[in-house]
């Protein structure tokens, strides 16, 4: 059974991995090249320091971690309430098709219900197909940006 979590301290170096395997992904349909220049020590100090810049959420089967989100909170001035910006959603490609991405995202949705938060945004690929496909499944508007 497939249950979400916050991320522990101890886990840098597993949230570590996972954030190398969505890299690796994000190369083979071409979205990343560069080197991944985080590290554990970095992750445990950004992500579990006093100063969280960001949140981890994990999926896990049967004890076994096999996806995670990545988010922080934005704040608009205008508006004067927060939102969330999801930077990494990944579940290992053995694993998907079986509901832990939309738990995932259920779970960001609980949190920014939670915080009085506007929305929950990110942003997508146009390669990766099966992903905008997921993200449209769950109601997500898709806003297309080009660049110059």
């Amino acid at each position: 059974m497939i249950k979400v979590r916050f991320a522990a301290p101890q886990e840098a170096t597993l949230i570590y991995e996972l954030i190398h395997d969505k890299a690796e992904f994000d190369r083979s349909i071409g979205a990343y090249s560069a080197k991944i220049q985080t590290t554990p020590e970095k992750i445990q100090q950004t992500i579990f320091g006093n100063q969280p810049f960001a949140h981890v959420i994990l999926a896990e089967d049967n004890q076994a971690k096999i996806g995670f989100a990545l988010y922080g909170f934005r704040y608009s001035s205008f508006i004067g309430q927060p939102s969330i910006w999801l930077d990494d959603l990944f579940v290992k490609p053995a694993m998907r098709s079986k509901g832990a991405g939309t738990l995932l995202m259920k779970k960001l949705q609980q949190i920014a219900k939670q915080n009085n938060c506007t929305h929950l945004s990110w942003t997508a690929d146009a390669r990766n197909f099966r992903g905008l496909s997921f993200y449209q499944r769950l109601g997500a508007e898709v806003v297309e940006q080009k660049g110059d």
